[in-house]
């Protein structure tokens, strides 16, 4: 069983390791085409977002208390609010949300 497991580390180590290194070595010239360099210029944003979300609204007791600060947290950063303010202000709402359900 043990060797199995040393199998499973070498192979997915190989895998990361070609994932990270063909690019590099395929391409070698600057990318011309806008559209691929807009698609790798998004890529880092989206995957942030497609963990960061489902975090937002599975981690409170209360899933509609996530969306609510969701929002919360949307509006204030097209207001302007800095990272710390807008942390403080979803955590705010998710605390008085969860508070008002379990009264």
């Amino acid at each position: 069983m043990t060797h199995n497991i040393y199998l499973y580390i070498f192979v997915a180590a190989a895998v990361s390791c070609l994932i990270r290194t063909l690019p590099l070595t395929l391409i070698r010239g600057k990318i011309e085409n806008p559209f691929i360099r807009s698609f790798l210029y998004y890529v880092p944003y989206v995957t942030l977002a497609v963990m960061t979300f489902p975090a937002i609204i599975t981690a409170p007791q209360v899933p509609i208390a996530g969306i609510i600060a969701l929002i919360a947290g949307v509006i204030a950063a097209w207001r302007g609010l800095n990272m710390m303010g807008i942390a403080a202000l979803c955590c705010a709402v998710v605390f008085i949300c969860e508070t008002i359900a379990n009264i």
